[in-house]
């Protein structure tokens, strides 16, 4: 008996010795199959995340102004088929000829004061019979049309609202290349979108408004987008996010806003006179190509030539001829046609300028009154590639 207690506690020291040995040294041959392993996971405190790189302060501050637009307009269908019945057209008669049906689009809108006005796309709101606005706290009312511009594609709208959160408008003319902007909207119905870029170029121009100078941008602006804001780094409204170029409708990371100077001077005007006055002088001016400045013996392709004047209006009065070179205004150089176009535009009407010409390569100053710019519908159409930021089903 004593020898068989001998041997049993000599087995179980052994096996006890063995189990400390192997749960020191290899604790995993322990685990019985276990799959998993020990986890411990580590939480930042809230509110702990690091700011460098965000811009989550820009977009809380930009967003609550930036609105959905939902327009809808009455269209005329053509003549219903089953008319053609004569047995149902003794019925019915010509009731049924024409069909109402309802075309409805949709797109952005950024609110700029807090007395409700709206700043958008002419595209969006044009030819809307009602026009409803959604704001991002949820609260949603009918808009009324105070006034459009189609020659630079914007539109005014007004809304009649509490407490409503107005943008602060930035700087548009100091923005500079490589600026890092956010494009926010409502792309293909989704919701409200905030997407990051930069800007790409200034001064862009491609003939589908009659007055432009575009912020491009390689953030993503969608169809739906039209009408809303690109903001800068401290949410500030840099501009009115207007088209984008496109083979498919889609965001090709090529997209063009108005800046938001620009856009301050249309709201302007629309509340003060009810649409845009702006300056005109009566010409029809050209871009100096490099066959041009050959021709007239230019050392420079600055300018536009004068091709045409009007008779009778304020150019032709103060003596400004065809084949003249306007190189400045009031001392202020002229680059090319589209400059010369937005710098006139933005003069009072009744107000005297003088223009710096090029005539038979001498130069010569006059003194220009400046009139009032003829209202005119918009009658450009964008290339194919150019499409404006709407809903393709508009």
């Amino acid at each position: 008996m004593r020898r068989f207690w001998l041997l049993f506690a000599q087995t179980v020291t052994i096996g006890l010795a063995l189990f400390f040995i192997v749960k020191t040294l290899k604790p995993d041959w322990l685990a019985g199959g276990r799959r998993g392993h020990d986890l411990t996971l580590q939480e930042a405190a809230p509110g702990s995340s690091p700011g460098l790189g965000s811009y989550r302060e820009a977009a809380h501050r930009a967003m609550p102004s930036v609105v959905n637009i939902f327009t809808s307009k009455d269209t005329k269908q053509g003549k219903n088929p089953f008319m053609n019945d004569p047995f149902l057209h003794k019925f019915f008669g010509d009731r049924f000829n024409e069909r109402d049906d309802k075309q409805l689009s949709l797109g952005s809108g950024v609110i700029v004061s807090k007395e409700g006005f709206i700043l958008t796309n002419n595209h969006v709101v044009e030819s809307a019979d009602e026009i409803e606005v959604a704001l991002a706290d949820g609260r949603k009312t009918v808009a009324k049309l105070v006034g459009t511009d189609p020659e630079t594609d914007l539109a005014v709208i007004k809304v009649d609202l509490p407490d409503l959160p107005a943008i602060a408008l930035g700087h548009s003319e100091q923005a500079q290349v490589g600026d890092v902007v956010l494009a926010i909207g409502n792309p293909f119905g989704v919701g409200q979108t905030v997407t990051m870029g930069i800007v790409s170029a200034l001064r862009r121009n491609f003939g589908v408004n009659t007055f432009e100078n575009f912020i491009q941008t390689d953030a993503a602006i969608n169809p739906g987008n039209s009408g809303g804001a690109l903001v800068d780094t401290g949410g500030n409204l840099l501009g009115i996010n207007t088209a984008i170029y496109s083979k498919g409708g889609g965001s090709l990371g090529i997209g063009f806003a108005i800046p938001a100077s620009s856009a301050k001077m249309v709201l302007e005007s629309i509340i003060a006179n009810g649409s845009v006055v702006r300056g005109y002088i009566g010409v029809e001016p050209q871009d100096i190509t490099p066959d041009l400045a050959e021709s007239f013996g230019l050392t420079t392709r600055s300018g536009a030539i004068i091709a045409g004047v009007v008779k009778g209006d304020p150019a032709d009065k103060a003596g400004i001829k065809p084949g003249d070179i306007l190189t400045a205004i009031n001392g202020k150089p002229v680059a090319d046609v589209n400059d010369m176009l937005n710098t006139i535009a933005q003069l009072a009407p009744g107000s005297t300028v003088q223009m710096t010409l090029l005539r038979k390569t001498e130069e010569t100053k006059v003194d220009v009154e400046i009139g009032k710019r003829p209202k005119v519908q918009r009658e450009v159409q964008p290339g194919p590639q150019m499409q404006p930021g709407e809903n393709p089903e508009e």
